[in-house]
């Protein structure tokens, strides 16, 4: 399983946000610095009302959604690269995850210390980024070394990765993330070997305060310290940034369904922003969902982007990828206006596909396969 490690400056919000993700309190959330040592872990569920919807429909017995996991890493603060605070702890947990969720304190409060003293979002990415950033070119300094040998051996190998570290080595002396560099596939394919921190898939989550939520789900435009955030990292980074509420979604954690729709109402909102964080998550992993649903249950399959029909088979079974022969498919929208998959067949929308055909996301599918 694919996991997105939620990192930040010590005292944003990032053990808050996780124990709301993973719908716990494994997480201790307290207003002093590294409250987290170890790594918390929790599977989360990928909200997706086509799921519901086909459930009703087929009057499924179960409802299987999709899963991703999330990880809570300790905080770091300026310095780790060298080992300050929790440095080398953060590090190495940060480069065993898939990708990155930034949390980003959006919020003035005087009852929770900032560690920097103010509050000023586009200095903690800086700080965040230039630690993964020189952490990454320590990594680039101490592979160059050993390749020279075989460099001069003529080694092709060695030569290649030379020659990639070179190319990367300017753009993050120039403050920019390995992920920012252009690469050719053969490059990408052989930056997966590097393992830098900085070439994972990155993520912001702006943290505002409770009050501030509906306002900013609801405007056109983002304001205040989110819009410095959304433009930063559009512009520099080019990758999105999310609206939560970390303290609302902490609320919600013991609340049941009927009591967490009067306290969002109470607050203006039909809906948090948690749900989009965990969705977007789930397509930076490079992850995308097919459907199968029936009278036994409805099941949300987890597939990568560009995964073709024999591949997806193979999710559910070992055995419908080595004996396909084809996929009854349908897309969603198809199936839940017309309400049947032999509706869907009569009106022509049902299709079979083969083994080359590439699953979208959404895609209702059936296996025909011979073992």
């Amino acid at each position: 399983m694919l996991s997105a490690g939620i990192v930040g400056l010590p005292n944003v919000g990032k053990s808050t946000l996780f124990n709301a993700v993973t719908r716990t309190r494994k997480a201790e959330a307290a207003n002093y610095p590294f409250c987290t040592i170890e790594p918390n872990q929790g599977v989360v569920t990928v909200p997706d009302n086509r799921l519901d919807q086909l459930s009703a429909l087929s009057k499924s017995q179960k409802t299987i959604p999709a899963v991703v996991e999330f990880v809570d890493i300790a905080g770091l603060v300026k310095g780790a690269s060298q080992g300050e605070g929790l440095g080398n702890q953060f590090l190495s947990h940060i480069r065993e995850v898939d990708a990155i969720v930034q949390v980003v304190r959006c919020f003035e409060s005087s009852d929770i210390h900032h560690v920097s003293g103010t509050v000023d979002p586009l200095r903690d990415i800086e700080v965040v980024n230039t630690e993964l950033i020189l952490a990454d070119l320590s990594t680039l300094q101490k592979r160059a070394e050993r390749l020279q040998k075989q460099v001069r051996a003529g080694d092709k190998q060695a030569k290649a990765e030379a020659a990639l570290i070179e190319k990367l080595q300017p753009s993050l002396n120039n403050g920019l993330p390995a992920s920012a560099v252009s690469l050719s596939a053969e490059e990408s394919a052989l930056l997966r070997s590097f393992f830098l921190l900085t070439a994972k898939p990155t993520i912001f989550a702006c943290n505002v305060a409770e009050g501030d939520l509906a306002a900013m789900l609801s405007a056109k435009a983002p304001t205040g310290y989110v819009a410095q955030v959304h433009d930063f990292v559009r512009t520099h980074l080019n990758t999105e940034a999310v609206v939560i509420s970390a303290q609302i979604e902490s609320e919600l954690v013991d609340l049941d369904a009927a009591e967490a729709a009067e306290y969002l109402a109470s607050l203006g909102l039909t809906e948090t922003g948690v749900g989009n964080l965990i969705r977007s998550v789930y397509h930076l992993l490079g992850l995308r969902t097919y459907l199968t649903t029936g009278e036994k249950e409805s099941r949300a399959w987890t597939i990568h982007a560009g995964d073709k029909a024999p591949a997806a088979a193979g999710v559910i079974h070992s055995d419908f990828e080595r004996g396909f022969i084809a996929a009854e498919t349908v897309s969603f929208d198809d199936l839940v206006q017309l309400g049947s998959f032999a509706k869907a067949r009569e009106a022509g929308k049902l299709r079979i596909e083969g083994k080359d055909y590439v699953v979208q996301d959404g895609d209702v599918m059936e296996f025909r396969f011979n073992v």
